[in-house]
């Protein structure tokens, strides 16, 4: 049995670059021969620019992250490459993200050889194949992608590889997996022609023109209009779209969760951010009318919802949530439309109907920026070091936001820090931020390697929690960062150990013995965690316990990025002790 020049493997990738796939991030196996050798004999023809380019990846959660990363920034779909349902249940947590992210991703994974006697070219011939067939390895995904299918022959692999591109891109976006056999991976095919001119993904849809009319006349009327959103910001062109409405109307802003630079923060009408808050937001209530625009989490509702009168109108790419089992807003109305084509229908007809009240326009917008400049007061008051000279997370986010500029590209994963970043690191230019839009920690290390390689020209900076940062397995981020010419700044929040959970338990159990310090959830003994990007990636690596040191070493490390390096700095919370390597 010998090769074939042409075969599935080949098609399968061609169609993954006529798809606009750049990168295929790979972490490779047994079931991977006939892309292996696809890709040595384009080397060898020199072809390999017909394929998308290979990033190899030591660990599968990384590579998803990492073309999630390149996806968030570029909006292009990526491809990740994993072994089996082994290399499947590695995905992990980063499907969940890709999912709950709304990010176009293409996976693709083998599937154990179909024939033990020989009967094929890719037969079994190792003892794993018996050990990792399963009777449904794309049920291990099937919660989590929008759509799933297995290739059976190499006749229609363009096909459906483009069409998995399709459902993968057309909104809500979302992760697609496709597997096949290893016989079928190596089945000799006649080359197969160029699809993609047939394959867009369906365009963007526009509010009915009733529904643009009633949310026209409840602006017009409305007393204390606002908007809350989380994710508009995916498309840099609903940014804009939304401050044209808001200017016109004088509508606040409310970020709530937010997962991507939705308004900018500089903005007289951004009336801050809003997250596990612990009580009502008198903001949120007082509004009368509410756009929810691009948000799974507007508010929690057993602590914070708006009056029970406030008209709430949704419009979303994903409006009902149906991946949410439990999900519900108290809304007159929900509407799934493209955000930056809805605003600017709700615009154009403010603008025809001609009925918004002048004066009352001008003091929402005077009383906005009344609220607005308290807010950023109050919050500058807080970026300072502790009485005894350590880090408080304001202070070492207002390090950052002052070092690397407004230009930078910020991944946040802080966790119990995100309020914090959202406040200070005050983004306002659109795309500048970004997180992973789930809940599965680890994504920043790869996302990072991803983003970089979408917007080689920005300085991309992580910051993380140390439980964050761990998750993200460094040592192949880093790797990864260092092989591919990918460096960025990475900051962890040390906490010296898992605060989220316990400050949920004292959430549910404010008098408990775990409030009263009963539990303990550090990470002692402590470990040096710049120290695994060095050994790994030849990272920069520092870590700071004295705030008058940190502006100095954050100066540092980004002057090793912009010269290649990675980097990673740590820096020690107040309230935590040394690091005992420091001695």
């Amino acid at each position: 049995m010998t090769g074939a020049p042409y075969t599935t493997s080949t098609a399968l990738l061609e169609a993954m670059s006529e798809a606009g796939i750049r990168y295929a991030f790979a972490n490779l196996g047994s079931d991977h021969t006939g892309i292996l050798e696809a890709y040595a004999r384009a080397a060898q023809s020199g072809t390999q620019g017909g394929l998308p380019e290979l990033i190899l990846c030591p660990h599968e959660s990384v590579a998803l992250s990492a073309a999630q990363g390149f996806a968030q920034v570029s909006g292009e779909p990526q491809a990740v490459l994993v072994h089996v349902e082994c290399g499947t249940q590695n995905l992990g947590g980063g499907m969940h993200n890709a999912a709950r992210g709304r990010v176009p991703v293409l996976i693709f994974a083998g599937l154990s050889p179909a024939t033990q006697e020989g009967e094929l070219l890719g037969t079994r011939n190792e003892f794993i194949h018996w050990l990792q067939d399963t009777p449904d390895q794309r049920g291990l995904v099937r919660g989590y992608v929008k759509h799933e299918q297995e290739i059976r022959t190499g006749l229609n692999v363009k096909q459906l590889v483009h069409r998995a591109v399709q459902i993968a891109r057309s909104e809500p976006a979302g992760p697609v997996y496709l597997t096949a056999a290893r016989e079928v991976l190596e089945q000799p095919l006649e080359p197969q022609p160029d699809q993609r001119e047939w394959w867009n993904p369906v365009a963007p849809a526009a509010l009915a023109p009733s529904v643009a009319d009633e949310i026209a006349e409840a602006l017009e009327g409305a007393r204390a209009p606002l908007v809350v959103t989380s994710y508009l910001g995916r498309d840099p062109a609903a940014v804009a779209e939304l401050v044209t409405l808001c200017e016109m109307v004088a509508v606040a802003v409310i970020e709530s969760v937010p997962t991507r630079m939705n308004f900018p923060a500089d903005h007289a009408l951004h009336w801050g951010y809003q997250w596990n808050s612990a009580g009502p937001n008198p903001l949120l209530a007082e509004a009368d009318v509410i756009l929810v625009l691009g948000s799974d989490v507007p508010w929690i509702p057993s602590r914070n919802r708006p009056s029970r009168g406030a008209q709430i109108y949704v419009v979303d790419v994903d409006p009902l949530k149906q991946q949410m089992p439990l999900w519900h807003v108290p809304a007159r109305c929900y509407a799934q439309a493209d955000l930056a084509l809805a605003l600017r229908q709700v615009s154009g007809r403010l603008a025809e109907r001609a009925g918004l009240d002048g004066a009352a326009v001008a003091a929402r917008a005077a009383r906005s920026r009344d609220v607005h400049d308290a807010q950023r007061a109050c919050w500058a008051e807080r970026e300072r070091p502790a009485a005894d000279g350590a880090i408080t997370p304001e202070y070492l986010v207002a390090c950052v936001r002052d070092a690397v500029g407004p230009d930078a590209l910020v991944l946040t994963e802080a966790i119990t820090n995100y309020q914090v970043v959202s406040e200070h690191l005050a983004a306002s230019r659109a795309g500048s931020l970004l997180g992973s839009g789930g809940g599965s920690l680890g994504w920043a290390g790869g996302a990072a390697v991803g983003a970089k390689l979408a917007a080689p020209e920005c300085t991309v900076v992580s910051l993380v929690g140390d439980g964050s940062y761990l998750f993200g397995i460094p040592s192949s981020a880093q790797w990864m960062a260092r092989r591919y010419g990918a460096p960025s700044l990475t900051v962890i929040f040390d906490n010296a150990g898992w605060k989220a959970p316990v400050q949920s338990a004292i959430a549910v159990h404010p008098a408990g013995l775990v409030a009263g310090g009963g539990f303990s959830a550090s990470f002692r003994p402590g470990a040096d965690l710049p120290g695994v990007a060095s050994a790994a990636g030849g990272a920069y690596a520092r870590t700071v316990t004295r705030a008058d040191r940190l502006p100095k070493i954050l100066d540092r490390a980004l002057d090793h990025v912009q010269r290649g390096r990675p980097a990673v700095v740590s820096v020690r919370l107040a309230g935590q002790e040394e690091p005992p390597w420091l001695g």
